[in-house]
């Protein structure tokens, strides 16, 4: 974290200070301060043990659990207590500033939801069995309180601490899925007060237990992403060292099926995979020989015909890669036509995968943006019109019209011309430009 803006100092501080204040209102006197104590030291392992998971990393922690266990135990106050207790989390790196406002931000939300639990008639303490059902509604209430508040003051302070994309990206983390799961933890709240009359301050154990073994695996899950990706970071890579004229065009066509999968509504796990086939699309290059790609002049019929085949090549590279499923049929016929003129296989229209005609408008979008031996980038509004001119034709109509709709609102960040490596040849590269629907043909006649 850089240098905090002047607002976001009062933010954090308001924050902190309002919780104080609250807590200090009380009432203080009535709080059972050895179930606090359990109670806090719940929390504070729960959120200590954090794990990050799934494709956009985002935080798990069971820390919901305790914080409603809370609020059904100890009421608004008592809650509020154990909430501040996120200022002590045991994780290296974190800033005072950074834990003022953790433990003010749960003491708030934990607070605010005390306070809903009681005013929809919950009353705070270890419930019997006399309290259910009449428990579940006003408890479930609190939990939304909670994530509602929660949510609000973290979205807050991102928007005060980031720039532009930065703040995008990080809120896009805060999405349905975290805040159904957070939700899910809450339920476990409600488990733990009801055990509390049971098994007492053994209660958590016997609710939390599983929620651990769970993080666990969702820590050997992560693992394995974490290294899928390092993988398809460093095929990309190889990529770009074989075709050097093409450095980070595996990038920005990720960037730009994941904008066009958006605008066409995608569910968030297929928007996941074509991100990941958009990065991986030209991988198969690494198939082709590479004084192929890096030849000058013209290519005979048999030489444009090795480097038609990068996409077979690309699936055989990458189809043991568990999670890309469908990502695989994009990769594989990302220069397929709508004609039925594209290639491995010839396909026409609707035989085409979705995947693999998102990837190919922003292929070739990519392209004519990027510069080339034989021309400059190319405007945006000039690559629109190419794209609409082949439309029906090589691309999907329907695709392009949502991809031009995605640009006017996102925008486009072209990139910067790249010099070939000394003793190189931009011509040699650029010569199989097959992506873009403009380029020249550079094969030799027979």
């Amino acid at each position: 974290m850089g240098r905090l803006s002047r607002a976001t100092w009062v933010y954090v501080v308001a924050v902190a200070v309002t919780a104080a204040i609250l807590i200090a209102r009380g009432p203080l006197g009535s709080i059972d301060w050895p179930m606090l104590a359990v109670l806090a030291i719940l929390f504070l392992i729960c959120e200590s043990s954090s794990a990050s998971g799934g494709p956009r990393q985002f935080t798990w922690s069971p820390s919901y659990a305790a914080t409603l266990a809370s609020v059904v135990l100890l009421g608004p106050v008592g809650a509020a207590i154990v909430g501040t207790v996120a200022a002590l989390r045991l994780r290296r790196g974190l800033l005072v500033v950074q834990r003022l406002f953790n433990g003010g931000m749960y003491a708030l939300s934990a607070y605010a939801a005390g306070a809903a639990f009681v005013a929809l008639g919950g009353q705070p303490g270890i419930p019997d069995q006399a309290s259910f059902p009449e428990i579940i509604g006003p408890f479930a209430v609190a939990a939304l309180v909670h994530l509602l508040v929660n949510h609000g003051l973290l979205r807050g302070v991102l928007w005060l601490t980031r720039d532009g994309d930065q703040a995008s990206n990080a809120l896009g983390r805060l999405d349905l899925r975290l805040m159904l799961s957070d939700l899910g933890y809450a339920a476990f709240g409600l488990l733990i007060a009801a055990l509390w009359q049971v098994v007492g301050p053994f209660a958590p154990v016997l609710v939390l237990i599983p929620l651990f073994v769970a993080r666990w695996a969702i820590g050997q899950y992560t693992a394995q992403q974490k290294a899928y990706e390092a993988m398809m970071a460093a095929l990309c890579k190889a990529v770009e060292t074989k075709d050097f004229y093409t450095r980070g065009h595996s990038e920005r066509v990720s960037r730009g099926s994941a904008m066009l999968a958006r605008e066409i509504g995608m569910r968030p796990g297929r928007l996941e995979a074509i991100t990941y086939a958009g990065m991986l699309h030209d991988v198969g290059k690494l198939g082709v020989p590479t004084k192929l790609l890096q030849k000058s002049g013209r290519l005979t019929e048999e030489e444009f015909a090795a480097i038609q085949l990068h996409p077979m090549r690309g699936l055989e590279i990458v189809r043991e890669i568990g999670f890309l499923d469908e990502a695989l049929a994009g990769i594989m016929h990302h220069h397929e036509r709508i004609d039925g003129r594209g290639y491995p296989l010839g396909l026409a229209g609707d035989e085409i995968p979705e995947f693999a005609r998102v990837i190919a408008v922003a292929d070739a979008f990519d392209s004519m943006t990027s510069t080339r031996s034989y021309r400059g980038a190319r405007r945006v509004d000039e690559a629109i019109a190419e794209l609409r001119k082949w439309s029906g034709s090589q691309f999907d109509p329907a695709l392009v019209d949502a991809f031009v709709t995605a640009l006017e609102r996102e925008g486009w960040q072209r990139r910067e011309p790249v010099v070939p490596p000394p003793g190189g040849s931009a011509e040699g590269v650029t010569a199989r430009d097959h992506d873009d629907p403009t380029a020249p043909l550079w094969v030799e006649s027979r």
